[in-house]
This record gives structure tokens, sequence and C-alpha cells, in this order.
């Protein structure tokens, strides 16, 4: 990303937070509002346009997901990241099928902040390609659809169950675009164990910087993709089909695909 001039919104009831942010942030070249409840967020957000919105969950009054529901009943179309120090599996989820396009648990180190800037600053920039596209005759999808009988959690990693019992899994081609080119792959290892809106996969862009990727579902690591580990690039190529990451034994089968989103609906 560029240092070019872009404003975030960051509504957060703790000033050392949004100071924290404000910091990182303008030396990314970004200028950064506060605000210190949502509806101090809503007022700006009637002022003004924003490239991306990070909101805490837990503040008094109307919390977090108020305001990303908000957002999406008035049809902003700027993403949301939601931050919280009450970091569980339930939020992280929420957040996801809220329409969220990032979590991240509080404390959060300068990297982390810095990749999840940048990857949904990238987002919106994206998204309002897709909506010049869909405008144009033919339409260019800028996005690979998520294929039907995937669901997804959010639009960062998808999960195909499978008749056996099993299901692929991987990350969703969103998610890959936004990182901005796929240097390296860190996964968890065959045997080993993830849990929905856990750390999935662990993504090295090119810019060096770490873009970490939440599980779709709980389950044990069956099999892990050897090609998409040792060529990442196929990831970016194929997210859906020869792109997947692992094959799992779903643990809560069930009740985790029911929080997910359905693919037949689009990306």
């Amino acid at each position: 990303m560029t240092k070019t001039e872009r404003r975030i919104l960051v509504v957060d009831d703790e000033p050392v937070i949004t100071l924290a942010v404000q910091r990182v942030c303008a030396e990314e070249g970004l200028r950064v509002d506060t605000a210190g409840s949502a509806a101090e967020g809503f007022a700006l957000l009637e002022k003004r346009a924003y490239g991306l919105i990070i909101s805490d969950i837990m503040m008094a009054g109307v919390d977090g997901f108020d305001l990303l529901l908000r957002v999406a009943s008035q049809g902003i179309a700027t993403p949301v990241v939601m931050v919280t120090g009450f970091s569980t599996v339930e939020n992280a989820v929420r957040s996801m099928a809220s329409g969220a396009v990032d979590f991240i648990p509080k404390p959060f180190t300068v990297e982390e902040l810095i990749a999840v800037v940048r990857r949904g600053l990238r987002h919106g920039e994206l998204m309002a390609k897709a909506r010049a596209a869909e405008r144009s005759h033919p339409a260019r999808p800028v996005f690979t659809p998520c294929p039907r009988g995937c669901r997804r959690l959010g639009t960062m990693s998808w999960v195909r169950p499978d008749a056996e019992g099993t299901a692929l899994a991987g990350l969703c081609d969103p998610f890959c675009k936004t990182v901005a080119g796929l240097r390296r792959l860190e996964l968890a290892p065959a045997g080993g164990e993830v849990v929905q809106g856990g750390r999935f996969a662990t993504v090295v862009a090119v810019d060096s910087l770490a873009h970490g990727a939440m599980a779709p579902v709980s389950g044990r690591i069956l099999e892990v993709n050897a090609r998409a580990e040792a060529r990442p690039a196929l990831v970016e190529e194929d997210p859906y089909g020869q792109g997947w990451l692992y094959r799992v034994l779903p643990s809560e089968p069930g009740r985790e695909l029911e929080r997910l989103i359905s693919c037949s609906s689009g990306l």
C-alpha cells in the first residue's frame, strides 16, 4: 500500500487504543478520526466517507455489533474491522458473519495492526472495483465466486464438507487478493487441531507482513495440501480448487456450519 492520505475512523472508548492506532497509521500516511462511542461514530459517518472503520465491540450503550449492523443497513460500503479485549470464538465468528472483514483481539502488535489496516483498505478498493464491474457489460468479476457447496467465514476462509464426513478448507479469494501477493504459507501440521474462529493459517506477503486467517470450522487436520504449501501462488490462482489448504475431520459440523455463510449467495 502506498503512503497516500486516506482516512480511517476508529471507534473505541479506550483513549490508549485510539492513540496507538493514530500513531501507527500516521506512519502509514493515513489520517485517523476517533470516536469514543458508537453514537459519536455514527455522527462522523454522516459527515464524511472513510476508507476503513475500526470498531471496538464492548462499549457502553450501543456496542460494536450494533454499529456494524447499522453500517450494513444504511448501505455504507466502508469495510469494518472489529477489535476487542474479550476475544472469544463467538465474538470472532459473529463479527465475520455480520459483515466485518476482519477481527483482531487486544492487545495487538504494530505489525498485526498494519497488516489488518492495509488489508482492510485494499478490501474497500477491490469492492469498489467490483461494484463498478457489475455496472459494466459484460462485467468481469473482480473476485472468483465461492462455489456452491462451500460455506465461508466472512470473506476470509471457506469449508466444503463431503459425503465421507470430512471436509476441505481454504482461504477465500477476497482474502488472498487483499494480502496483495502471497510469498509463504505457514500451516499447521497433519494431526493438529484447528478451532473455528482461531488461527487457521498465516500468510506472509511479498512485503513481509504476516496476515493471520481464522478457521471456518473446528476439527482435526487429516491432510495438508503440500502443493499449495510449496507453491503459494496456487492458492491465489485457484483458491476453491487446487489451492485448498487442509482436509479436516470436523468436530462439530452441524452447529458450526450453521454459523457460516452459504456460498450460493456469491463471494
